[in-house]
């Protein structure tokens, strides 16, 4: 098996099945999903397994039920019963972006296998597209230090090798960025190679947990508390200079922003390009 999509839900309403459809409906049928409920009372669960006999590819779809202490519980709950050589969490209410995703995914990591890229240790990673504010959210061409002081790709677009998944945990400690830990803990302990794919994985709901205005302030002790396990303090400080000369709240703020979104993003995009472009040719 090529790719594991898992996704958890607890009483996820009409939201489980969109996300489940925007799987089976890939030309790329190298997949399996584990779907992993909490113990779901809105009947959610039971509608979509009544309708699974009707619909295209739904053998594909495990069903576990059982309680959990959260999301990064539930995930790594359903990590124990993923078979597949690739894992994706995809969140109930989000959707691939296109039904050819999984299928371009495969064809990059079969070209990175040919060029002899450990694929044992890989972490894919593409853009975002926002429902929120209608716009890409492009990701860095390249994985640094910095990148991971700053802003990481959405964990919804991103692809890593089941060995990563499994020979670390979603640390329970952290509530809002056990995903973040997890990325991080991919780049600086076992040097995985990032790859950035180029295009659109998934289509992003937006208004998750984090982006709770009460949890933002537990989501900034959980990031200086992580950046200190990975970052030594000359690394932190220079990257907390980078950010203040930068703008950094001022630049959150328009990325946020339903008027100004668009533009920002583009401009974003305009200099990864432009990065990438002096990067290649050197």
């Amino acid at each position: 098996m090529k790719f594991t999509v898992i996704t958890v839900c607890l009483n996820a309403g009409e939201k489980l099945e969109r996300t489940l459809n925007s799987i089976l409906q890939q030309t790329c049928t190298d997949v399996e999903v584990v779907l992993k409920d909490g113990g779901s009372t809105d009947g959610s669960v039971t509608e979509w397994q009544r309708k699974a006999a009707e619909i295209p590819g739904a053998e594909r779809v495990r069903v576990y039920t059982q309680k959990d202490k959260g999301i990064y519980d539930a995930m790594n709950q359903a990590m124990a019963h993923a078979e597949g050589e690739f894992v994706l969490f995809l969140n109930c209410g989000d959707v691939l972006y296109g039904n050819d995703v999984l299928e371009k995914i495969n064809q990059v990591i079969e070209a990175q296998r040919m060029a002899g890229t450990d694929c044992g240790s890989l972490v894919l990673y593409g853009d975002t597209y926002s429902e929120k504010n209608k716009a890409v959210i492009m990701s860095p061409p390249t994985v640094t230090g910095f990148t991971c002081y700053r802003n990481i790709p959405c964990h919804q677009s991103c692809i890593y090798s089941a060995a990563l998944c499994k020979g670390k945990k979603y640390d329970l400690q952290y509530k809002i960025r056990a995903d973040y830990d997890h990325f991080l803990w991919c780049f600086y302990h076992e040097k995985a190679a990032m790859y950035h794919l180029g295009f659109p994985v998934a289509s992003y709901e937006g208004g998750g947990y984090s982006e709770n205005r009460e949890n933002r302030r537990r989501d900034r002790q959980e990031h200086k508390q992580i950046t200190a396990c990975y970052m030594n303090r000359r690394e932190l400080l220079q990257y907390r200079l980078a950010m203040a000369c930068t703008l950094a709240p001022l630049r959150s703020a328009m990325a946020e922003s339903r008027i100004f979104s668009g533009i920002y993003h583009w401009m974003k995009e305009c200099v990864y390009r432009c990065s990438s472009n002096k990067h290649r040719g050197k």
